[in-house]
């Protein structure tokens, strides 16, 4: 993990970061490698030369061929397969097929990503539909998490169950497959909000046995944003409809559900140049540089706000090679740096301008957060560097 390590070197030539900042927050929005930024350019180039050819002629089997490789990526059915814009719009295009109506229940957790929250408040505000959250403590282990959500399914109200495969506020990585193989048992849909799986995780997502799984290629997996999957069981295919209907919906999923007239589509084509670029890097060695160099920043950063080590939450009480992967870690905040909103995003801020680092802090449960993120771009240098700042930001505080 240092700049003798061909990986590593290699990860600062492929991205066109801005040097003078350290950028911890791959998690949020990805980064895109410059030859997949290249690779979008000309399809952009192309799509410009000749609009005509692009959309009326090309693109269906274009498209066809980027899901394919794709789903490759997640072990999944290419028919069963459909390119969407992130994990957000897949969200919104399951709950807009399954027909809920007042008096259904949605049920969530409190680890879940704010905007699918959003989504079923709003379903639940026009439609009577009932959004129930379940309370998952930080600390839980598999069979808690498990326990949590059984115990909460009404089997004559739930309706679906949302669970993420790992959390966005929380860096933990859920039991999914046996919540998947709950949910069967009681006959309750189950959809994975898998947004930060793939690139991070090994997938065979046809394996885990939900009903619907989606996931973002642009954050992990190299993609250039937006790129998503939303991956359907067999039975559930038919009823999917899209966000926005429009000349291919005779095709029924998953053409229908991608295309929505004159977007621009070059972000998906560009995803295999991503993928190439993965397996060329060798995704395994990847994965273990950024889940060790995610561990090695945990520990920095905990140490320069006192925590003891010990408490530090981890992915998973597993000790599966699935847990060993995740390369984001969390670091709750000594109380007095982010105990609101407020306070949070000012820490945030003060962090990005005085230190120029970019970690996302935020409020989970009454108590800050500080999540940092690990890719191939990042060094070691790069925690010690914002557990330094911050050793000197609390300095000022007391």
């Amino acid at each position: 993990m240092t700049d003798a390590d061909p990986l590593h070197r290699r990860g600062r030539e492929l991205f066109s970061l801005d040097p003078t900042v350290t950028y911890l927050n791959h998690g949020a929005f990805g980064a895109v490698p410059i030859p997949v930024q290249r690779a979008q350019q000309r399809l952009r180039d192309e799509v410009d030369a000749n609009p005509m050819a692009f959309y009326h002629r090309s693109l269906a089997e274009r498209l066809a061929e980027a899901r394919a490789r794709v789903a490759g990526l997640l072990g999944s059915d290419p028919e069963g397969t459909a390119l969407v814009a992130n994990a957000t719009a897949g969200t919104q295009t399951v709950l807009g097929s399954l027909g809920l109506a007042a008096g259904d229940e949605v049920l969530l957790t409190d680890h879940g990503y704010g905007a699918v929250r959003m989504q079923v408040q709003r379903l639940a505000e026009t439609t009577g539909v009932v959004a129930r959250e379940v309370p998952v403590p930080l600390e839980a282990g598999d069979d808690e998490i498990v326990a949590s959500i059984v115990d909460a399914v009404r089997p004559d109200r739930t309706r679906l169950v949302i669970i993420d495969h790992i959390t966005s506020p929380t860096a933990r990585l859920f039991p999914v497959a046996r919540i998947a193989a709950a949910g069967r048992e009681l006959g309750v849909p189950v959809l994975v909000d898998g947004a930060h799986a793939p690139g991070m995780l090994a997938l065979d997502v046809p394996a885990l046995g939900a009903d619907f799984w989606l996931g973002n290629l642009h954050k992990w997996a190299f993609a250039a944003r937006p790129t998503a999957a939303l991956v359907v069981a067999p039975q559930h295919r038919a009823r999917m409809q899209p966000l926005v209907v429009s000349w291919w919906r005779e095709d029924g999923f998953p053409s229908a559900i991608e295309f929505a007239g004159t977007l621009d589509y070059t972000a998906w084509l560009a995803a295999p140049t991503a993928l190439d670029l993965l397996g060329e890097l060798d995704v395994a060695a990847v994965r273990r540089h950024n889940a060790d160099l995610a561990a090695y920043g945990q520990r920095t950063v905990a140490d320069a706000l006192g925590l003891d080590p010990a408490g530090l939450p981890m992915p998973s009480p597993s000790t599966s090679p699935e847990a060993s992967t995740v390369s984001m870690r969390l670091i709750p905040l000594p109380p007095g740096l982010a105990d609101d909103g407020s306070a949070a995003n000012a820490l945030a801020l003060r962090i990005a301008t005085e230190l120029r680092c970019e970690v996302p802090v935020y409020v989970w449960q009454g108590r800050g957060m500080l999540r940092l993120s690990a890719q191939i771009y990042n060094r070691p240098e790069d925690y010690e560097r914002l557990a330094d700042g911050l050793r000197g930001l609390r300095a000022q505080a007391a």
